[in-house]
Protein backbone atom coordinates (compact mmCIF):
# COMPACT_ATOMS: atom_id res chain seq x y z
CA UNK A 1 0.00 0.00 0.00
CA UNK A 2 1.34 3.40 -0.70
CA UNK A 3 -0.88 4.90 2.36
CA UNK A 4 -1.35 4.24 5.94
CA UNK A 5 -4.13 5.42 7.84
CA UNK A 6 -3.14 6.49 11.33
CA UNK A 7 -6.55 7.35 13.29
CA UNK A 8 -8.61 7.32 10.25
CA UNK A 9 -6.46 10.12 8.18
CA UNK A 10 -4.22 9.13 5.14
CA UNK A 11 -0.63 9.46 4.87
CA UNK A 12 1.34 8.60 1.70
CA UNK A 13 3.75 5.97 2.84
CA UNK A 14 6.92 7.02 1.33
CA UNK A 15 6.57 10.44 3.91
CA UNK A 16 6.32 7.78 6.77
CA UNK A 17 9.29 6.02 5.86
CA UNK A 18 11.54 8.99 5.55
CA UNK A 19 10.34 10.48 8.46
CA UNK A 20 11.08 7.56 10.13
CA UNK A 21 14.80 7.51 8.40
CA UNK A 22 15.46 11.16 9.46
CA UNK A 23 14.60 10.34 13.32
CA UNK A 24 17.21 7.80 13.15
CA UNK A 25 19.69 9.70 11.44
CA UNK A 26 19.52 13.09 13.80
CA UNK A 27 19.39 10.81 16.46
CA UNK A 28 22.63 8.98 14.82
CA UNK A 29 24.21 12.86 14.13
CA UNK A 30 23.41 14.36 17.57
CA UNK A 31 25.08 10.86 19.12
CA UNK A 32 27.83 11.18 17.02
CA UNK A 33 28.47 15.19 18.08
CA UNK A 34 28.35 14.47 22.01
CA UNK A 35 30.91 11.54 21.75
CA UNK A 36 33.25 13.58 19.99
CA UNK A 37 33.05 16.18 22.18
CA UNK A 38 32.66 14.39 25.27
CA UNK A 39 33.74 11.25 25.27
CA UNK A 40 35.82 10.05 22.48
CA UNK A 41 36.51 6.47 23.55
CA UNK A 42 34.02 3.66 21.99
CA UNK A 43 33.54 1.84 25.54
CA UNK A 44 32.86 4.97 27.79
CA UNK A 45 30.78 5.88 25.38
CA UNK A 46 28.66 3.14 25.07
CA UNK A 47 28.81 2.42 29.23
CA UNK A 48 27.30 5.91 29.69
CA UNK A 49 24.90 5.98 26.90
CA UNK A 50 21.98 5.76 29.14
CA UNK A 51 22.42 9.53 30.32
CA UNK A 52 22.88 10.65 26.64
CA UNK A 53 19.75 8.63 25.24
CA UNK A 54 17.08 10.67 26.61
CA UNK A 55 18.87 14.00 24.63
CA UNK A 56 19.17 12.40 21.28
CA UNK A 57 15.60 11.15 21.24
CA UNK A 58 14.44 14.73 22.09
CA UNK A 59 16.70 16.38 19.57
CA UNK A 60 15.49 14.13 16.81
CA UNK A 61 11.82 14.15 17.42
CA UNK A 62 11.72 17.78 18.10
CA UNK A 63 13.60 18.32 14.81
CA UNK A 64 11.02 15.97 13.10
CA UNK A 65 8.55 17.84 14.56
CA UNK A 66 9.37 21.42 13.42
CA UNK A 67 10.18 19.78 9.88
CA UNK A 68 6.65 18.20 9.47
CA UNK A 69 5.36 21.80 10.37
CA UNK A 70 7.25 23.27 7.50
CA UNK A 71 6.45 21.05 5.25
CA UNK A 72 9.96 19.52 4.88
CA UNK A 73 8.95 16.20 3.09
CA UNK A 74 5.94 16.79 1.17
CA UNK A 75 8.20 19.95 -0.44
CA UNK A 76 10.30 16.66 -2.03
CA UNK A 77 7.21 16.84 -4.56
CA UNK A 78 6.77 20.83 -5.21
CA UNK A 79 10.08 21.79 -5.00
CA UNK A 80 12.92 19.19 -5.56
CA UNK A 81 15.74 18.14 -3.05
CA UNK A 82 17.05 21.58 -2.98
CA UNK A 83 13.58 22.97 -1.77
CA UNK A 84 13.38 20.52 0.73
CA UNK A 85 16.99 20.84 1.83
CA UNK A 86 16.37 24.42 2.53
CA UNK A 87 13.12 23.94 4.28
CA UNK A 88 15.10 21.18 6.38
CA UNK A 89 18.04 23.98 6.83
CA UNK A 90 15.62 26.35 8.40
CA UNK A 91 13.35 23.76 10.56
CA UNK A 92 17.14 22.81 12.40
CA UNK A 93 17.83 26.83 12.62
CA UNK A 94 14.70 27.06 14.45
CA UNK A 95 14.48 24.08 16.18
CA UNK A 96 17.48 24.98 18.07
CA UNK A 97 15.54 27.84 20.61
CA UNK A 98 13.24 24.41 21.28
CA UNK A 99 15.73 22.51 22.51
CA UNK A 100 17.04 25.09 25.08
CA UNK A 101 13.43 25.33 26.27
CA UNK A 102 13.42 21.68 26.72
CA UNK A 103 16.95 21.62 29.05
CA UNK A 104 15.46 24.33 30.65
CA UNK A 105 12.34 22.62 31.56
CA UNK A 106 13.99 19.19 32.56
CA UNK A 107 17.79 20.02 32.80
CA UNK A 108 18.75 16.83 35.05
CA UNK A 109 17.53 14.58 32.07
CA UNK A 110 18.68 16.58 29.08
CA UNK A 111 21.71 18.83 30.03
CA UNK A 112 24.18 17.55 26.96
CA UNK A 113 20.91 19.70 25.18
CA UNK A 114 22.56 22.77 27.33
CA UNK A 115 25.41 23.72 25.21
CA UNK A 116 24.85 25.43 23.19
CA UNK A 117 27.86 24.71 20.56
CA UNK A 118 27.20 20.91 20.93
CA UNK A 119 24.01 21.71 19.32
CA UNK A 120 25.13 23.79 16.65
CA UNK A 121 27.49 20.65 15.58
CA UNK A 122 25.51 18.30 15.87
CA UNK A 123 22.46 20.25 13.93
CA UNK A 124 25.45 20.85 10.82
CA UNK A 125 26.58 17.21 11.24
CA UNK A 126 22.40 16.09 10.95
CA UNK A 127 21.78 18.89 7.99
CA UNK A 128 25.00 17.08 6.16
CA UNK A 129 24.18 13.42 6.90
CA UNK A 130 20.24 14.00 6.19
CA UNK A 131 21.30 15.19 2.55
CA UNK A 132 23.32 11.91 1.93
CA UNK A 133 20.85 10.12 3.12
CA UNK A 134 17.99 11.40 1.30
CA UNK A 135 19.98 11.23 -1.93
CA UNK A 136 20.28 7.70 -1.69
CA UNK A 137 16.94 6.68 -0.24
CA UNK A 138 15.60 8.81 -3.39
CA UNK A 139 18.31 6.96 -5.67
CA UNK A 140 17.32 3.68 -4.51
CA UNK A 141 13.50 3.41 -4.24
CA UNK A 142 13.01 5.70 -7.43
CA UNK A 143 10.12 7.85 -8.34
CA UNK A 144 7.50 5.02 -8.70
CA UNK A 145 8.33 3.58 -5.58
CA UNK A 146 5.47 2.34 -3.21
CA UNK A 147 3.44 3.32 -6.16
CA UNK A 148 0.02 0.80 -6.39
CA UNK A 149 -0.73 0.05 -10.24
CA UNK A 150 -4.49 0.92 -10.18
CA UNK A 151 -6.92 0.40 -13.33
CA UNK A 152 -10.17 2.16 -13.11
CA UNK A 153 -13.45 0.22 -14.08
CA UNK A 154 -15.71 2.94 -16.30
CA UNK A 155 -14.82 5.88 -18.37
CA UNK A 156 -17.80 8.34 -18.14
CA UNK A 157 -18.48 11.43 -16.51
CA UNK A 158 -17.04 10.21 -12.95
CA UNK A 159 -14.11 8.37 -14.63
CA UNK A 160 -13.19 12.03 -16.36
CA UNK A 161 -13.23 13.89 -13.10
CA UNK A 162 -10.66 11.05 -11.36
CA UNK A 163 -8.14 11.19 -14.46
CA UNK A 164 -8.56 15.14 -14.46
CA UNK A 165 -7.93 15.59 -10.76
CA UNK A 166 -6.16 12.88 -9.50
CA UNK A 167 -3.23 12.54 -12.26
CA UNK A 168 -1.61 16.30 -12.34
CA UNK A 169 1.74 15.90 -10.96
CA UNK A 170 1.04 17.04 -7.54
CA UNK A 171 -2.08 14.80 -7.26
CA UNK A 172 -0.73 11.58 -8.28
CA UNK A 173 1.21 10.11 -5.36
CA UNK A 174 0.40 7.30 -4.23
CA UNK A 175 -0.28 5.14 -7.91
CA UNK A 176 0.31 4.52 -11.99
CA UNK A 177 -2.66 4.11 -13.39
CA UNK A 178 -3.08 1.30 -16.03
CA UNK A 179 -6.04 2.74 -18.26
CA UNK A 180 -9.78 2.54 -18.09
CA UNK A 181 -12.30 0.27 -18.82
CA UNK A 182 -15.92 1.24 -20.21
CA UNK A 183 -19.01 -0.63 -19.96
CA UNK A 184 -21.22 -1.87 -22.44
CA UNK A 185 -23.82 1.00 -23.04
CA UNK A 186 -21.93 3.35 -21.00
CA UNK A 187 -21.28 7.09 -22.68
CA UNK A 188 -17.33 7.24 -22.73
CA UNK A 189 -15.94 10.97 -21.42
CA UNK A 190 -12.17 9.44 -21.41
CA UNK A 191 -9.58 9.56 -24.30
CA UNK A 192 -9.26 7.08 -26.50
CA UNK A 193 -5.84 7.16 -25.53
CA UNK A 194 -6.84 6.10 -21.85
CA UNK A 195 -8.90 3.04 -22.83
CA UNK A 196 -8.35 -0.51 -22.07
CA UNK A 197 -10.52 -2.43 -24.53
CA UNK A 198 -9.80 -5.91 -22.62
CA UNK A 199 -9.97 -8.70 -24.94
CA UNK A 200 -10.96 -11.66 -22.76
CA UNK A 201 -11.90 -10.24 -19.22
CA UNK A 202 -11.06 -8.01 -16.21
CA UNK A 203 -9.51 -11.45 -14.17
CA UNK A 204 -7.43 -11.96 -17.01
CA UNK A 205 -6.55 -8.86 -17.72
CA UNK A 206 -5.35 -8.73 -13.80
CA UNK A 207 -2.96 -12.41 -14.03
CA UNK A 208 -1.07 -10.81 -17.31
CA UNK A 209 -0.16 -7.59 -15.62
CA UNK A 210 0.43 -6.53 -11.70
CA UNK A 211 -2.46 -4.62 -11.45
CA UNK A 212 -3.25 -4.31 -7.11
CA UNK A 213 -6.16 -2.23 -6.98
CA UNK A 214 -9.30 -1.75 -9.36
CA UNK A 215 -11.38 1.08 -9.05
CA UNK A 216 -15.18 1.16 -9.35
CA UNK A 217 -16.23 4.34 -10.90
CA UNK A 218 -19.12 3.79 -12.93
CA UNK A 219 -21.74 5.95 -13.26
CA UNK A 220 -24.82 4.29 -12.89
CA UNK A 221 -24.62 0.99 -11.51
CA UNK A 222 -28.14 -0.04 -11.76
CA UNK A 223 -27.03 -1.06 -15.69
CA UNK A 224 -25.08 -3.76 -13.55
CA UNK A 225 -21.02 -4.71 -12.55
CA UNK A 226 -19.24 -8.04 -13.58
CA UNK A 227 -19.54 -9.06 -10.12
CA UNK A 228 -18.47 -12.59 -10.74
CA UNK A 229 -14.99 -11.21 -12.91
CA UNK A 230 -14.69 -8.41 -9.46
CA UNK A 231 -14.69 -11.30 -6.90
CA UNK A 232 -12.45 -13.40 -9.45
CA UNK A 233 -9.78 -10.58 -9.16
CA UNK A 234 -10.58 -9.88 -5.73
CA UNK A 235 -9.40 -13.52 -4.88
CA UNK A 236 -6.12 -12.92 -6.22
CA UNK A 237 -5.35 -10.59 -3.54
CA UNK A 238 -6.82 -7.53 -5.67
CA UNK A 239 -8.27 -4.33 -3.95
CA UNK A 240 -11.60 -3.43 -5.04
CA UNK A 241 -12.20 0.17 -4.09
CA UNK A 242 -15.37 2.55 -5.05
CA UNK A 243 -14.42 5.60 -6.60
CA UNK A 244 -15.32 8.26 -3.65
CA UNK A 245 -13.67 6.71 -1.35
CA UNK A 246 -10.24 6.13 -3.78
CA UNK A 247 -11.02 10.16 -4.47
CA UNK A 248 -10.62 10.68 -0.97
CA UNK A 249 -7.55 8.66 -0.27
CA UNK A 250 -5.78 10.18 -2.80
CA UNK A 251 -6.55 13.80 -2.63
CA UNK A 252 -7.23 14.15 1.07
CA UNK A 253 -10.57 15.40 0.18
CA UNK A 254 -14.45 14.55 -0.47
CA UNK A 255 -15.30 14.81 -4.41
CA UNK A 256 -18.69 16.12 -4.50
CA UNK A 257 -19.89 14.66 -7.66
CA UNK A 258 -19.47 11.31 -6.57
CA UNK A 259 -21.10 11.38 -3.23
CA UNK A 260 -24.38 10.96 -2.32
CA UNK A 261 -26.64 11.04 1.47
CA UNK A 262 -26.43 7.16 1.28
CA UNK A 263 -22.52 7.35 0.64
CA UNK A 264 -22.48 9.31 3.88
CA UNK A 265 -24.25 7.59 5.78
CA UNK A 266 -22.71 4.32 5.29
CA UNK A 267 -19.03 5.24 4.54
CA UNK A 268 -17.09 5.23 7.45
CA UNK A 269 -16.21 8.57 9.51
CA UNK A 270 -18.48 11.33 10.30
CA UNK A 271 -18.92 10.02 14.17
CA UNK A 272 -16.81 11.23 17.44
CA UNK A 273 -16.77 9.77 21.13
CA UNK A 274 -16.84 11.79 24.04
CA UNK A 275 -13.59 11.02 25.08
CA UNK A 276 -12.66 12.63 21.88
CA UNK A 277 -14.74 15.49 22.36
CA UNK A 278 -12.93 16.07 25.75
CA UNK A 279 -9.60 15.70 24.16
CA UNK A 280 -10.36 18.33 21.51
CA UNK A 281 -11.35 20.95 24.17
CA UNK A 282 -8.30 20.22 26.08
CA UNK A 283 -6.27 20.80 22.91
CA UNK A 284 -8.75 23.64 22.25
CA UNK A 285 -7.51 25.59 25.71
CA UNK A 286 -3.87 24.56 25.63
CA UNK A 287 -3.23 25.49 21.62
CA UNK A 288 -5.25 28.66 22.36
CA UNK A 289 -3.67 29.54 25.62
CA UNK A 290 0.16 29.26 24.26
CA UNK A 291 -0.72 30.96 21.01
CA UNK A 292 -1.91 34.27 23.55
CA UNK A 293 1.13 34.11 25.51
CA UNK A 294 3.23 34.18 22.55
CA UNK A 295 1.56 36.37 20.40
CA UNK A 296 0.33 38.95 23.02
CA UNK A 297 2.90 41.81 22.68
CA UNK A 298 2.35 41.15 18.65
CA UNK A 299 -1.40 42.18 19.61
CA UNK A 300 -0.31 45.27 21.66
CA UNK A 301 1.96 47.06 19.21
CA UNK A 302 -1.04 45.77 16.45
CA UNK A 303 -3.44 47.87 18.21
CA UNK A 304 -1.05 50.51 18.32
CA UNK A 305 -0.45 50.60 14.57
CA UNK A 306 -4.18 50.86 14.29
CA UNK A 307 -4.47 53.69 16.51
CA UNK A 308 -1.74 55.41 15.00
CA UNK A 309 -3.48 55.17 11.48
CA UNK A 310 -6.85 55.65 11.78
CA UNK A 311 -6.89 57.61 15.24
CA UNK A 312 -7.27 57.09 18.47
CA UNK A 313 -11.20 56.89 18.38
CA UNK A 314 -11.11 54.61 15.48
CA UNK A 315 -11.42 50.79 16.50
CA UNK A 316 -9.38 48.24 16.85
CA UNK A 317 -11.14 45.02 16.95
CA UNK A 318 -13.69 44.19 14.26
CA UNK A 319 -17.00 42.08 15.11
CA UNK A 320 -18.81 40.31 12.60
CA UNK A 321 -21.57 37.37 12.36
CA UNK A 322 -20.56 33.86 11.89
CA UNK A 323 -22.23 30.94 11.36
CA UNK A 324 -21.29 28.36 13.65
CA UNK A 325 -21.99 25.02 15.41
CA UNK A 326 -25.09 23.91 14.56
CA UNK A 327 -25.81 26.77 12.59
CA UNK A 328 -25.93 28.74 15.69
CA UNK A 329 -24.90 32.44 14.79
CA UNK A 330 -21.93 34.24 17.22
CA UNK A 331 -19.62 36.94 16.73
CA UNK A 332 -16.35 36.64 16.10
CA UNK A 333 -13.35 39.08 16.20
CA UNK A 334 -10.72 40.13 14.23
CA UNK A 335 -8.29 43.02 14.10
CA UNK A 336 -10.08 45.62 11.88
CA UNK A 337 -7.84 45.54 8.66
CA UNK A 338 -10.71 47.85 6.00
CA UNK A 339 -11.82 51.24 6.56
CA UNK A 340 -14.41 51.56 8.96
CA UNK A 341 -17.70 51.71 6.46
CA UNK A 342 -16.26 48.66 4.60
CA UNK A 343 -19.95 47.45 4.12
CA UNK A 344 -21.89 50.45 3.89
CA UNK A 345 -23.52 48.80 1.04
CA UNK A 346 -23.82 45.32 2.13
CA UNK A 347 -21.63 42.25 2.74
CA UNK A 348 -19.60 41.12 -0.55
CA UNK A 349 -16.68 38.42 -0.81
CA UNK A 350 -12.92 39.62 -0.16
CA UNK A 351 -10.95 40.17 -3.16
CA UNK A 352 -7.30 40.75 -3.98
CA UNK A 353 -6.36 44.40 -3.65
CA UNK A 354 -9.33 45.10 -2.28
CA UNK A 355 -9.12 48.98 -1.89
CA UNK A 356 -11.11 49.04 1.62
CA UNK A 357 -7.96 47.29 3.54
CA UNK A 358 -5.47 50.11 5.13
CA UNK A 359 -1.79 49.79 5.09
CA UNK A 360 -1.63 48.37 8.08
CA UNK A 361 -4.74 45.96 7.33
CA UNK A 362 -2.64 44.59 4.13
CA UNK A 363 0.02 43.91 6.35
CA UNK A 364 -1.51 41.97 9.24
CA UNK A 365 -3.34 39.98 6.41
CA UNK A 366 -0.73 38.80 4.61
CA UNK A 367 0.76 38.13 8.07
CA UNK A 368 -2.37 36.17 9.81
CA UNK A 369 -2.40 38.98 12.82
CA UNK A 370 -5.83 39.91 11.99
CA UNK A 371 -7.02 36.39 13.33
CA UNK A 372 -5.34 36.62 16.48
CA UNK A 373 -8.45 38.04 18.24
CA UNK A 374 -10.32 34.52 17.25
CA UNK A 375 -8.03 33.03 20.20
CA UNK A 376 -10.97 34.96 22.61
CA UNK A 377 -13.68 32.75 20.51
CA UNK A 378 -11.47 29.49 20.72
CA UNK A 379 -10.86 30.05 24.46
CA UNK A 380 -14.86 30.66 24.92
CA UNK A 381 -15.47 27.58 23.23
CA UNK A 382 -17.80 29.44 20.12
CA UNK A 383 -14.81 28.43 18.31
CA UNK A 384 -12.12 25.77 18.18
CA UNK A 385 -8.51 25.62 16.81
CA UNK A 386 -8.90 23.20 14.47
CA UNK A 387 -11.75 23.21 12.15
CA UNK A 388 -13.83 24.81 9.09
CA UNK A 389 -13.48 28.43 8.78
CA UNK A 390 -16.64 30.46 9.89
CA UNK A 391 -18.85 31.72 7.27
CA UNK A 392 -20.92 35.18 7.41
CA UNK A 393 -25.18 34.11 7.60
CA UNK A 394 -26.05 36.19 4.22
CA UNK A 395 -23.61 33.83 2.46
CA UNK A 396 -23.91 30.77 3.59
CA UNK A 397 -27.35 30.96 3.41
CA UNK A 398 -26.61 31.54 -0.84
CA UNK A 399 -23.82 28.76 -0.87
CA UNK A 400 -26.22 26.21 0.69
CA UNK A 401 -28.94 26.57 -2.27
CA UNK A 402 -26.23 26.15 -4.60
CA UNK A 403 -23.34 23.76 -3.24
CA UNK A 404 -24.78 20.25 -2.18
CA UNK A 405 -23.61 19.33 1.46
CA UNK A 406 -22.64 22.74 2.26
CA UNK A 407 -24.63 23.09 5.65
CA UNK A 408 -22.72 19.59 6.84
CA UNK A 409 -19.84 21.77 7.41
CA UNK A 410 -21.74 23.27 10.34
CA UNK A 411 -22.00 19.72 12.20
CA UNK A 412 -18.31 20.79 14.01
CA UNK A 413 -17.35 23.64 15.30
CA UNK A 414 -15.56 26.34 13.00
CA UNK A 415 -11.68 26.55 13.54
CA UNK A 416 -9.19 29.23 13.76
CA UNK A 417 -7.01 26.95 11.29
CA UNK A 418 -8.37 24.17 9.36
CA UNK A 419 -7.34 21.34 6.61
CA UNK A 420 -9.12 23.43 3.58
CA UNK A 421 -6.60 26.28 4.92
CA UNK A 422 -3.47 24.19 4.87
CA UNK A 423 -4.64 22.69 1.47
CA UNK A 424 -6.19 25.60 -0.42
CA UNK A 425 -5.99 29.07 -1.14
CA UNK A 426 -7.86 31.72 0.32
CA UNK A 427 -11.75 31.31 -1.31
CA UNK A 428 -13.41 34.51 -2.42
CA UNK A 429 -16.06 32.82 -5.31
CA UNK A 430 -18.29 30.58 -5.11
CA UNK A 431 -16.36 28.09 -7.49
CA UNK A 432 -13.07 28.22 -4.61
CA UNK A 433 -15.67 28.17 -1.63
CA UNK A 434 -16.99 24.40 -3.66
CA UNK A 435 -13.36 23.14 -3.25
CA UNK A 436 -12.92 23.95 0.14
CA UNK A 437 -15.45 22.11 1.12
CA UNK A 438 -14.44 19.32 -0.20
CA UNK A 439 -11.31 19.81 2.36
CA UNK A 440 -13.78 20.61 5.12
CA UNK A 441 -15.96 17.54 4.65
CA UNK A 442 -12.42 15.67 4.41
CA UNK A 443 -11.88 16.88 8.05
CA UNK A 444 -15.24 16.29 9.38
CA UNK A 445 -15.40 12.90 8.08
CA UNK A 446 -12.30 11.66 9.50
CA UNK A 447 -11.50 14.19 12.49
CA UNK A 448 -9.17 12.75 15.30
CA UNK A 449 -6.39 14.43 18.05
CA UNK A 450 -3.88 13.29 15.46
CA UNK A 451 -5.42 15.06 12.40
CA UNK A 452 -6.08 18.44 14.57
CA UNK A 453 -2.09 18.22 15.65
CA UNK A 454 -0.92 17.69 12.43
CA UNK A 455 -3.26 20.67 11.17
CA UNK A 456 -1.85 22.76 13.78
CA UNK A 457 1.69 21.75 13.52
CA UNK A 458 1.42 22.46 9.76
CA UNK A 459 -0.36 25.65 10.35
CA UNK A 460 3.43 27.41 11.06
CA UNK A 461 4.18 26.08 7.58
CA UNK A 462 1.25 28.50 5.75
CA UNK A 463 1.73 31.49 8.23
CA UNK A 464 5.55 31.48 7.72
CA UNK A 465 4.96 31.03 3.46
CA UNK A 466 1.71 33.13 3.55
CA UNK A 467 -0.19 30.09 1.68
CA UNK A 468 -3.59 31.35 1.28
CA UNK A 469 -3.42 34.90 2.99
CA UNK A 470 -4.95 37.76 1.89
Amino acid sequence: MAHVRLFRHYIHLPFVILGLIDLVVMGFAFGLAVFFRFFGEVGFFLEHLYFVFPSIITFALFNLLVMIALGVHQSRVEEGMSGMMLRTIMAMILAIPVHGFAYFIADDWLWYLGSFGLLTSATVLAIFSLGIVRVLFFALVGKEAFKRRVLVLGAGHRARQLLEDLTTPFNRKGFTLDGFVPLPDEPIEVGDQHLINLPTSLHDYVLRHPVREIVVAVDDRRRGLPMEDLLECKMEGVSIIDGANFYERESRKVALEMISHGWLVFSDGFSVSSVYGAGKRTLDILAAGTLLLATFPIMILTALAIKLEDGFKAPVIYSQERVGLNNKVFKVHKFRSMITDAEKDGAVWAKKNDTRVTRVGEFIRKVRIDELPQIFNVLNGTMAFVGPRPERPVFVAQLAEKIPFYSERHRVKPGLTGWAQLCFAYADNEEDTREKLRYDLYYIKNQSLLLDLLVIIQTVEVVLFKKGSR
